[in-house]
């Protein structure tokens, strides 16, 4: 996999009590998280635990370069090696990629089946790499559709990586949020009208427990490649106080560094939540 050292300077102080007891806690996860080694300028407490990318651009990589759309996707796979590699050595706790949504069964037939094989050919062959790393495979989306071989490479995989528990890599695939919470309301409804719960006292934590992403926490940084300013229906619940970074990168040429950007920029952030800071 890709290295993911910077080596670009920037002058920080030596760590502090505080930074040391966040980056002992994250090693006690992941002990080869080491984000004062990668990024000394950022301290650890400002590393998100949650990053999701909308991973955009890859026909457009390949129009660039004179090929299919399908070279593309499969130029897009190598960053997406590089970018779990580079969390993992940060610290961060879950990585939520937007691997294929409802709305992409739309493209053409061929570019499709060519990104089913795809999904197959990265979870096999990331599996044995999942295990040696202690990351723990996670997939949201509807089963409805998917074809059989792709569903048996996720719960092979799934399987394998359950009790893994240094990182988390969750693939949206054949996902879309807008369904998630319908699915979400209609479980609700269900329990309601079975007299198993009260309609009048569902809270917002009630409601996040029918979601598919239960028990990850929800992203702090949602990045977005190749400069497209929306969020396609991408996790449109969880992402209520994510900060949003937005680049002109191509998914293909995303790497590294311009996560390090987006963790630099992130940490510049006054996060409120809807309150006043003094």
């Amino acid at each position: 996999m890709a290295t993911t050292t910077d080596t670009t300077q920037h002058a920080s102080p030596p760590p502090d009590a505080d930074a040391l007891a966040v980056l002992q806690a994250m090693q006690r996860r992941n002990p080869k998280a080491n984000p004062l080694g990668i990024l000394p300028d950022i301290h650890p407490a400002r590393i998100p635990a949650h990053i999701a990318i909308i991973m955009d651009g890859n026909g457009r990589w390949a129009n660039q370069q004179g090929f299919p759309r399908e070279f593309g996707h499969r130029a897009g796979a190598g960053s997406v090696r590089g970018i779990v590699e580079a969390c993992y050595e940060l610290g961060v706790e879950v990585l939520t990629l937007y691997s294929f949504s409802l709305e992409n069964w739309k493209r053409p037939k061929d570019e499709v089946e060519a990104l089913m094989q795809l999904c197959i050919a990265y979870l096999e062959g990331e599996r044995d790499e999942m295990m040696r790393r202690n990351i723990r495979l996670r997939v949201i989306g509807q089963r409805d559709g998917l074809p059989p071989p792709v569903l048996e490479a996720i719960d092979r995989v799934s399987a394998t990586t359950s009790n893994n528990s240094a990182f988390t890599l969750c693939l949206a695939i054949n996902y879309g949020s807008r369904a998630e919470m319908l699915e979400a309301a209609r479980s609700l409804a269900r329990r309601a009208l079975a007299g198993d719960i009260d309609p009048a006292a569902i809270n917002e934590s009630d409601f996040a427990s029918h979601l598919t992403t239960k028990g990850m926490p929800d992203p702090d940084l949602l990045i977005r490649t190749a400069g497209e300013m929306r969020v396609s229906n991408f996790l449109l619940w969880q992402i209520s106080y994510a900060e949003l970074h937005v680049t002109q990168t191509l998914w293909p040429d995303f790497g590294p560094k311009d996560l390090h950007a987006a963790l630099r920029d992130f940490a510049q952030r006054n996060r409120k939540f809807g309150g006043l800071t003094h």
